[in-house]
């Protein structure tokens, strides 16, 4: 049986997580600029009927916004969703999902209280079954249409601020590329002018968070057009390898015999189409991508540009990166130095953490490298090496996380980017998730990783390296103070030694040999210190 056919005989379809609901897609809900779907169980908005949540105004933060972006009121995204929508599902609990109908990340059940955690594992280390089920639920994916979904075709002003929608169905598996790119796109300024420092997911502090609600909404898609609820992404630990070792029929698609560009006829991958790639021709028409097939998936790994690009990134690279105590610094956009989040990207040099945007590192390198559907960042989606790379990536946003321990108030409340603010909401996310939600270790998510489940002393270790080096850094004053101490601590028990030896002098004649308990509970004990 094919991989396409097994895919097929799993659907099961229900709702899905993603951007514009379509019980809100229409003229009512765009005028009324509400959002607040009934659930199902009940027929009530948002549950509330069941006291799963309430249809409330959106509260947005009124943090100020770092210089990148020099405009107000001219995008679509700005403060999201409001332009849109400004009032939405408030669920109670751990109720989630744009009619409050699911569960938070991490738990399940019919009233979400069990918990849950899933482990993500490497690729290489599925058994041939898992593997192919996984490439089957890929292709299912491709081919399922989006039940509770819909995407924009125009922006709120060509939509006649809310009285003309224009929405269009999408597969699953697009829908999820169609959100990354419309996250990235240019901003639409009118006539042929765009503006391009502007990124919802990317070059700011946001960058981890956004692909961690990224990978767990896909995750969770999976689970429910399959059925299959203790699916989990694997990742692909790409540190130190040669070539593209995952690109081979066997995985995710071998080289085209005759075009080094294209993917093997052998792998189902070739037949598949990409979206939204043409950005220079969206901006020249002032319109957004409206999900047609654009082509096949372009990937031609190793012929990249080796000045910006040599090779993929090392283990070397990955411990540094991992060893800055920084999450954010300086502007926190791609010219942030000393950034945990900067360098990971890939816009800091991973060797010394400063900014250089002339090369690509960790993050980016993968992509670069790619050469082809990848190497493009709003259609970078299309290939699916996408989910196995982030994936990775978000692990070693774990490993920082759990290293380093920091406070929510380590992610920066202020002066970030547009839309990287902690208490900024994601875009294009609805429901509605804040950037500081997702700034905490996974488990508390509902996951974990394979390679992150050591032992417990292992654990322990892990733990205490932080405080070890912090401590190394420190030695040099830790040895001066343990001198210091031993040379106070000589003196005091000289002068003790001293004084008990002068008692031992007075005359045994005026020293009483006997204590009356009425004078003795009257003697005050003092320290010679």
């Amino acid at each position: 049986m094919s991989l396409f056919a097994m895919g097929f005989l799993l659907v099961i379809l229900q709702p899905s997580t993603g951007q514009f609901p379509r019980a809100c897609a229409n003229t009512q809900s765009l005028l009324r600029k509400e959002c607040c779907p009934p659930w199902d169980g009940d027929g009530s908005p948002c549950g509330e009927l069941s006291s799963r949540g309430s249809c409330q105004n959106i509260l947005l933060s009124q943090a100020p916004l770092g210089p990148q972006f020099p405009f107000s009121g001219v995008d679509d995204r700005e403060d999201w969703p409001s332009v849109f929508y400004n009032r939405t599902c408030k669920c109670e609990g751990n109720f989630k999902g744009f009619n409050c109908g699911e569960c938070k990340f991490g738990f399940s059940g019919l009233n979400c209280t069990e918990r849950q955690l899933r482990t993500r594992r490497n690729i290489f280390q599925l058994t041939t079954s898992e593997k192919d089920k996984f490439l089957a639920y890929l292709n299912l994916a491709k081919n399922t249409p989006s039940q509770d979904y819909v995407i924009a075709t125009g922006t709120y002003t060509q939509m006649n601020n809310g009285s003309n929608p224009m929405f269009r169905n999408i597969n699953v598996y697009d829908l999820f590329v169609w959100m990354h790119y419309y996250a990235s796109r240019d901003t639409l300024l009118g006539g042929s002018s765009v503006w391009r420092d502007i990124d919802f997911a990317h070059e700011a502090p946001g960058f981890l968070p956004w692909h961690r609600v990224f990978l767990l909404m896909w995750e969770r898609e999976i689970q429910k057009i399959t059925g299959d609820e203790n699916f989990t992404i694997p990742y692909w630990d790409w540190r130190d390898a040669e070539d593209c070792v995952v690109c081979t029929d066997e995985y995710m698609g071998g080289r085209h015999p005759t075009n080094p560009n294209l993917l093997s006829p052998a792998s189902f991958f070739s037949s598949w189409q990409v979206i939204c790639t043409q950005s220079e021709e969206y901006n020249s028409q002032q319109a957004l991508c409206n999900a047609t097939s654009e082509g096949p998936i372009l990937r031609n790994p190793g012929n990249n540009d080796k000045s910006r690009t040599p090779r993929l990134p090392s283990s070397a690279e990955v411990e540094f990166c991992l060893s800055l105590t920084q999450y954010e610094s300086g502007s926190m956009d791609k010219m942030a130095n000393y950034s945990f989040r900067n360098t990971l990207e890939g816009f800091a040099d991973p060797r010394t953490a400063i900014s250089n945007i002339s090369q690509s590192g960790l993050h980016n390198a993968l992509h670069i490298y790619m050469n082809g559907s990848m190497s493009q960042v709003q259609g970078s989606a299309n290939d699916p090496i996408f989910l196995l790379h982030h994936a990775f990536v978000d692990s070693i946003f774990e490993r920082w996380l759990r290293r380093h321990r920091p406070m929510l108030e380590v992610y920066p409340a202020a002066n970030a980017p547009i839309g990287h603010n902690r208490e900024n909401y994601m875009v294009p996310f609805i429901p509605l998730y804040r950037n500081g939600e997702f700034f905490k270790p996974s488990r508390e998510l509902g996951y974990d990783y394979q390679y992150l489940q050591e032992p417990a002393l292992d654990s322990f270790q892990e733990f205490l390296k932080p405080y070890l080096e912090q401590a190394h850094q420190i030695w040099a004053w830790l040895v001066g103070a343990a001198v210091i101490g031993g040379i106070i601590t000589a003196v005091l028990t000289g002068l003790i030694l001293a004084c008990r030896k002068k008692r031992r002098g007075t005359s045994s004649e005026i020293q009483p040999l006997l204590v009356e308990s009425e004078d003795y509970n009257n003697i005050s004990y003092q320290s010679n210190f």
